[in-house]
């Protein structure tokens, strides 16, 4: 009984993982056609793809990362 209790719950947790994926698919097809979308009117995808990371970060590692890309332009010469 434990057998077949464990490969039902085996079989309907890999089926989740399965609906997920193509949940992810499907969601990561949008994002690309929204960034179709915005090079076809103009805007740098890399940028807004920056940008969006950028998002993510907490403001004290946006701020330290900033500060170090303009430490390492400096040192370079790039400013």
């Amino acid at each position: 009984m434990t057998d077949n209790i464990s490969a039902e719950q085996l079989r309907l947790l890999i089926e989740r993982v399965e609906r997920l994926e193509e949940e992810k698919k499907g969601i990561s097809d949008d994002i690309k056609d929204v960034y179709a979308e915005a090079k076809s009117t103009g805007f740098d995808v890399k940028t807004m793809k920056t940008i969006v990371r950028l998002r993510k970060m907490e403001k004290h590692h946006r701020d330290e990362a900033e500060m170090l890309l303009e430490t390492y332009k400096q040192a370079l010469g790039l400013v």
